[in-house]
């Protein structure tokens, strides 16, 4: 059973090894940071987190309101997104494109893009679609 062992070992590339560390990104951390209100006049709370260059956050409108009382008996307007998702892999230098989604119900699917890019010690992350919010994010 030893020998078994052993050879299998010898096939796989030697002792078995410890475990690798993971790779960083000097961007990792955690980032937060609010943004213009861009042309909707709607500004955005962000909070980002990069692990080894992923990006995964979100985005909150404080601004954005459901569906309310509607006393003309008009079709009610559609409820604005408030919560927007993010995602993307950020390179440490240059720019890298992000992706939103908005969380809102039904069939009414929102995505929009963004660019990031390193500033410094901050993150500035500009909407290329939609409002065009910009925001400077910190750690």
């Amino acid at each position: 059973m030893k020998r078994i062992l052993l050879l299998a070992f010898a096939i796989a590339g030697a002792a078995p090894a410890a475990a690798q560390p993971a790779p960083t990104s000097p961007l990792d951390g955690q980032w937060r940071g609010t943004s213009d209100g861009g042309s909707c006049n709607a500004p955005l709370d962000f909070v980002l987190t990069i692990e080894n260059g992923f990006v995964d956050g979100s985005a909150y409108d404080t601004t954005a309101h459901g569906p309310v009382p509607n006393l003309k008996k008009a079709p009610a307007p559609a409820p604005t997104p408030g919560l927007w998702q993010i995602h993307g892999v950020a390179k440490p230098s240059g720019p890298f494109s992000l992706v939103s989604v908005a969380s809102v119900k039904a069939a009414d699917r929102r995505q929009g893009k963004m660019t990031a890019q390193s500033d410094g010690r901050g993150l500035v992350i500009s909407e290329t679609t939609g409002c065009r919010r910009t925001a400077r994010l910190s750690r």
